[in-house]
């Protein structure tokens, strides 16, 4: 089975960048969406599986790599790569309680605040119609702040071991900023492809992530 040409499908050349790659499928995805586009001009839901699926390697720039090498092999399958989260083993001893709230689990509760409060609000916004460019822009402002509030919260977290009777809050920490990084995922494919699917799930991420933050905040609260 040949393996199409996910340049051609894009409409982009081999040599564009990540960023002109992103606009092309945003375009594509806009351009052949039901809500947008005149039935006479709707291609079957092939099309948007092809759009997705080639968005889907050439999106990721390992992925991308991968495609290019093996770009002109006639038994070319497609190349994945698991991206998986190895947990650090924490030590339990030494480590001052005080220490840890204060550094790490106060920080932590902060920037998870951050990122889920304003949520709903964002949406609420962009509901108005979510292909205005301007509302679309702000959204996806949100998610990149998210997305840099959370790096930082991320390395923050391993950045120092957690005390031993904090070990289940620790656990719900991780679990919340798990969550939050799947459901930002969700959501930028929303700005990518309008399918509210993503949209939806992104929301039900969030809603996880919160629920795991209030766990965490139960276990602290019982110490």
């Amino acid at each position: 089975m040949t393996t199409p040409d996910y340049y051609k499908v894009l409409n982009i050349s081999p040599k564009a960048t990540q960023q002109e790659i992103k606009n092309a499928y945003r375009r594509l995805a806009k351009q052949f969406h039901p809500d947008t586009c005149d039935k006479s001009q709707t291609a079957n839901g092939d099309r948007i599986v092809a759009l997705n699926h080639a968005y889907e390697i050439l999106g990721d720039a390992h992925q991308r790599k991968q495609y290019d090498l093996s770009r002109d092999a006639a038994n070319y399958r497609g190349i994945r790569s698991a991206h998986g989260t190895t947990v650090r083993p924490r030590q339990t001893t030494e480590t001052d309680l005080d220490l840890w709230l204060q550094r790490i689990y106060r920080p932590l509760n902060q920037a998870i605040l951050q990122i889920i409060n304003p949520l709903e609000t964002q949406i609420d916004e962009l509901a108005a119609d979510p292909f205005d460019d301007d509302l679309m822009a702000t959204f996806q402002t949100y998610l990149e702040d998210c997305q840099a509030i959370l790096d930082q919260a991320q390395k923050l977290f391993q950045s120092l071991p957690n005390p031993a009777n904090v070990a289940r809050a620790a656990r719900d920490l991780y679990y919340c900023l798990n969550h939050l990084g799947d459901g930002l995922e969700q959501l930028e494919w929303f700005t990518l492809n309008y399918n509210e699917e993503y949209l939806h799930s992104g929301q039900e991420m969030f809603r996880r992530a919160d629920q795991f933050s209030w766990q965490a905040q139960e276990a602290i609260a019982q110490l």
